[in-house]
């Protein structure tokens, strides 16, 4: 596959997977980043969707996915039983984000976690000067209809993994094109972590 074609925070998923890993991923949509595991690293995947119609184009891919809800647990997978465990773009969806994130870190060796800067500068200048709430390109949803349950910035997230003793291994945060490296709360639409937690 062309890696023009590849979304940015597909292909830094794809440098976060080791080759021939097993993967898990919670709210995997339509199975597209599954399918790019499969092609690109080799990997052993599976995937929970709570969207049937998603499910059917996962399947068509020839992707195995559960029709499951996150917020339900994890309950049928064993310790360590996945290499890394994946939640990207549906961290900010679920409503028990310790529960799904504890249970994700006792499933997988690793959690990649990705979601929507909601501190990035254009939502932070449409509050101030318009008063409303924003839409970016990471954002793309009105209030009324956005599936959205929690709004994190990338600072909320590693004060979060410092008070649960979450160890995070990699950070790499993403704007609408490149990698951003200066003042990333700021400046990146997306946050992209590799955690992990012993025990």
């Amino acid at each position: 596959m062309a890696n023009e074609n590849i979304s940015l925070d597909h292909r830094v998923i794809l440098e976060l997977v080791q080759p021939r890993s097993s993967v898990l991923d919670l709210g995997c949509g339509t199975g597209d980043l599954l399918y790019l595991l499969v092609k690109e690293k080799g990997a052993r995947v599976q995937g929970i969707e709570i969207d049937e119609q998603a499910i059917y184009k996962c399947v068509a891919k020839g992707l195995n996915v559960f029709h499951g809800d996150v917020d339900s647990g994890l309950a049928e997978f064993k310790d360590k039983s996945f290499d890394y465990v994946i939640l990207n773009q549906s961290l900010q969806q679920i409503r028990h984000v310790d529960t799904v994130l504890n249970d994700a870190l006792r499933v997988g060796k690793k959690v990649i976690a990705g979601f929507p800067n909601f501190a990035y500068y254009t939502a932070r200048l449409q509050m101030f000067f318009r008063g409303e709430a924003p839409v970016t390109g990471s954002l793309p949803y009105q209030w009324y209809e956005t599936p959205n349950l929690h709004f994190l910035s990338i600072s909320d997230f590693i004060h979060f993994c410092r008070s649960k003793e979450i160890d995070i291994q990699r950070m790499v945060c993403i704007g609408e094109k490149r990698r951003v490296f200066l003042l990333p709360n700021l400046f990146a639409q997306v946050g992209i972590f590799l955690i992990s937690k012993e025990g």
